[in-house]
C-alpha cells in the first residue's frame, strides 16, 4: 500500500507552534492532512510527532498515530530522510505491507491533491527509482546572480554570461518544499532525495516558504488573493 507520512515537531523556533497556528481559519498541518486524506493513491495519512498537542490535533483530523518520534530525531539539525525512514519502520512492525510512501511537510498550505497524484504518477514511469517532488523555476536566470564584498561592491557569480541573452540560458530550478514520493525501500536506503530525483513543476504562485512572521502574513495574504481552497 501507499502512505502518507507529515513530520510534525512541536519545536517551531521562528515561528513558535507554527504546526498548529492557524492560518486561513484551520491548523497549518490540517493542509497536509487533508490533502493527503483527499489523494486516492494514499490509503493510511501517518504523522511523526514528538508533541502531544500536535498529536491531538492531527487525531482529530484524521490521521493515524501509531508511535511517538523519538527525541534524538527531533531537533532542529534533524534531516527529514533519517525521521520517514523511522516512521515505515515503526509502522513495518504493525505489518504494514509498504509500497511507496509520500513524506508532507506540515507547513504546505498551497498544496494540492492533484499534485500529490501527478508525482506519484511520475514515480510509476520511473519504475519507482528515486523520489519525485515539485519544483518551481527560479524568475531570474541563477547565471547572472551576483556576489557582494564587505565592502558593497558587486561581481557577477559567473561573468561568462553577463552578455548572454536570457532565452540562451539554461532555467533552473528549487525544491518547492512540500512532499516527496519514493519507494519505501528508497526511504530506508537512506538515498540522497536531490541527486536521485525527478519532478513535476509548479507555478511559482503556489510555491512558498513560511520561515517567519512576515512570511506567514504574506502568506495569507496571498492565499486569499488566488482564492485557494486546500
Amino acid at each position: 500500500m501507499n502512505i502518507a507520512i507529515i513530520p510534525a515537531r512541536g519545536g517551531s523556533k521562528r515561528i513558535p507552534r507554527k504546526n498548529l497556528k492557524t492560518f486561513a481559519g484551520k491548523p497549518m498541518i490540517g493542509f497536509a492532512i487533508e490533502a493527503a486524506m483527499a489523494c486516492t493513491e494514499i490509503e493510511r495519512v501517518v504523522v511523526s510527532t514528538d508533541d502531544p498537542e500536535i498529536a491531538l490535533v492531527a487525531r482529530e483530523l484524521g490521521a493515524e498515530l501509531p508511535f511517538e518520534r523519538p527525541p534524538e530525531l527531533a531537533d532542529d539539525f534533524t534531516p527529514t530522510v533519517p525521521v520517514v525512514a523511522h516512521a515505515i519502520s515503526e509502522c513495518q512492525k504493525l505489518g504494514w505491507d509498504i509500497a511507496h510512501v509520500c513524506c508532507i511537510y506540515p507547513g504546505v498550505p498551497f498544496i494540492r491533491t492533484a499534485d500529490i497524484s501527478d508525482a506519484l504518477a511520475l514515480l510509476d514511469e520511473s519504475r519507482g527509482k528515486g523520489y519525485t517532488f515539485p519544483v518551481a523555476e527560479y524568475p531570474s536566470p541563477i547565471q547572472r546572480a551576483l556576489k557582494r564584498a564587505e565592502d558593497g561592491s558587486l561581481a557577477p557569480f559567473q561573468s561568462e554570461h553577463v552578455t548572454t541573452r536570457t532565452q540562451d540560458l539554461e532555467p533552473a530550478y528549487y525544491d518547492a518544499g512540500q512532499f516527496y514520493w519514493a519507494a519505501a525501500n528508497t526511504w530506508l536506503a537512506g538515498e540522497d532525495v536531490h541527486s536521485n530525483g525527478s519532478a513535476i513543476v509548479l507555478p511559482a504562485s503556489r510555491v512558498v516558504d513560511i520561515d517567519t512572521p512576515e512570511d506567514w502574513e504574506r502568506a495569507e495574504l496571498l492565499y486569499r488573493a488566488l482564492g485557494t481552497a486546500g
